[in-house]
């Protein structure tokens, strides 16, 4: 055996516990975004198929949702397709088509980051579903903050990330179910 080999096994011990120590510390020390998630529900009093028929297309956002002046869709309800949300208040929103589900009333698309909300990596689902022979629209959102660095101005923040994406399906929602009780 060799006189060294203990000493060597102690030293090399210690220096991977601590690579280690230091290893766990790191994601402590950083701080970054965390995903944000928002999740709004109405219950409106019609059949789930007669809301589905109102916001099943891709480019009908702007009959539904108050703050929309034009969702046109290049191709429809087709996987892939590219919305350009004009907002009335002049802003501009860009949204991709990943999933459509007619049987299932649901479909889910991805803003491009740099719209008019202070969110990135946003990804959104609708889905309509019976619920005692009422419709049940769920629309549930996941997202980063606008500003992806430490300390966020006001306006790019987790906060304000929340409050705008909660504020846009709470109209819309509210919207949805005063156009469609009218009738």
């Amino acid at each position: 055996m060799h006189p060294l080999r203990p000493g060597r096994r102690s030293l090399l011990g210690s220096a991977t516990a601590l690579c280690f120590g230091i290893t766990l510390a790191l994601p402590a020390a950083s701080h970054g975004p965390t995903r944000q998630k928002v999740t709004e529900k109405v219950v409106i009093d019609a059949p789930a198929a007669a809301v589905w028929a109102r916001i099943k297309n891709f480019d009908a956002l702007k009959d539904w949702h108050p703050s929309v002046a034009e969702s046109p869709a290049d191709k429809g309800n087709e996987v892939g397709s590219v919305r350009t949300l004009k907002l009335k208040n002049g802003g501009t929103l860009i949204e991709t088509l990943e999933r459509y589900d007619d049987a299932q009333m649901r479909y889910a698309y991805r803003a491009k980051d740099g719209g008019a909300l202070p969110v990135t990596n946003y990804t959104s689902t609708i889905q309509v579903s019976d619920e005692g022979g009422k419709a049940a629209v769920e629309w549930r959102g996941a997202f980063y903050r606008g500003h992806p660095n430490n300390d966020p101005p006001p306006d790019q923040n987790d906060e304000a990330a929340v409050k705008a994406i909660t504020a846009v399906y709470q109209a819309g929602l509210a919207n949805l179910k005063k156009i469609v009780e009218a009738k």
